[in-house]
C-alpha cells in the first residue's frame, strides 16, 4: 500500500499541478483579450509611410493568436490528465465500492464528446468515485462542492464556444471588441472551473485513499 499510496500522491499532485498551470495560461490569454481589445478601443494613429501605424494591431493580435492557440492545446492536455485521473480513482472506488460504480471506463472518453451525455455523465462518474470514498454509514452520491465544480465547468464551456464563435464571425472593429469582451468572462470561468477541479481532485484522492486503508488493511 505504501509504494500504491506514493504514486496515488504524484499522481494527485501532478494533476493539480497540470490545472494550474491551466489556470495560468487562461489567465496569460485573457490579458492577451483585453490588450488586444484597448488597441481596439484606443483612437486610431496618423497614417504613416510606412504603415507603422498598424503595429500596435499587428502585436495585439500575434500575441492574442499565439497564447490563444497553446491555450486550446493545453485543454485538450488538461482534459487527458484529469481523465487518466479519473481512471485511477476508478481502480480506488472499485476495491471499496465496485457495485456503486454506475457508468463503465468508456465514459471518460465519451462523457466529453458525446452529445446530451457531455452534460450530466462525468459528474455521475465523480459521484459515484465520491460515494466509494464516504464511510458506509453515510454513503451518499453528489456533494456541494462537486455540484459548483461541475456547474463551472459547463458555464465555461458554454460561454467559451460561445465567445469564440462570435470573434470568428465578427466583420467590424465593433464585433470584436464586443466578442473579446465575452472572451475575458468565459476566461474568467475557465479559471474558476480549473481551481474548482483542483479542489475535487485533492479533497477525493485524500478521501478514496483514506476509504481504501480502511477496507483493506495493511
Amino acid at each position: 500500500m505504501s509504494r500504491a499510496a506514493g504514486e496515488l500522491v504524484g499522481l494527485t499532485r501532478w494533476t493539480c499541478g497540470v490545472l494550474a498551470a491551466y489556470a495560468m495560461l487562461t489567465a496569460a490569454a485573457g490579458v492577451a483579450a483585453w490588450h488586444k481589445y484597448q488597441v481596439l478601443l484606443a483612437p486610431p494613429l496618423p497614417a504613416q509611410p510606412d504603415g507603422s501605424e498598424a503595429l500596435p494591431l499587428l502585436n495585439a493580435d500575434m500575441w492574442f493568436g499565439n497564447l490563444r492557440g497553446w491555450w486550446s492545446g493545453a485543454t485538450l492536455v488538461t482534459v487527458l490528465v484529469f481523465s487518466v485521473w479519473m481512471s485511477r480513482m476508478r481502480d480506488l472506488a472499485e476495491l471499496v465500492w465496485p457495485e456503486g460504480q454506475r457508468r463503465g471506463r468508456a465514459w471518460l472518453f465519451f462523457g466529453w464528446v458525446v452529445p446530451v451525455a457531455d452534460v450530466f455523465v462525468l459528474k455521475m462518474f465523480v459521484n459515484d468515485l465520491w460515494a466509494a470514498a464516504r464511510p458506509v454509514s453515510r454513503r451518499e452520491r453528489g456533494h456541494p462542492l462537486l455540484t459548483c465544480w461541475w456547474l463551472s465547468v459547463l458555464a465555461a464551456g458554454a460561454a467559451g464556444t460561445d465567445a469564440l464563435s462570435a470573434l470568428k464571425h465578427a466583420h467590424t472593429a465593433g464585433q470584436t471588441s464586443q466578442a473579446l469582451q465575452r472572451v475575458m468572462e468565459s476566461d474568467l470561468l475557465y479559471v474558476c472551473a480549473a481551481a474548482l477541479s483542483a479542489a475535487v481532485v485533492w479533497r477525493l484522492s485524500g478521501m478514496l485513499k483514506q476509504a481504501v486503508q480502511v477496507s483493506l488493511p495493511s
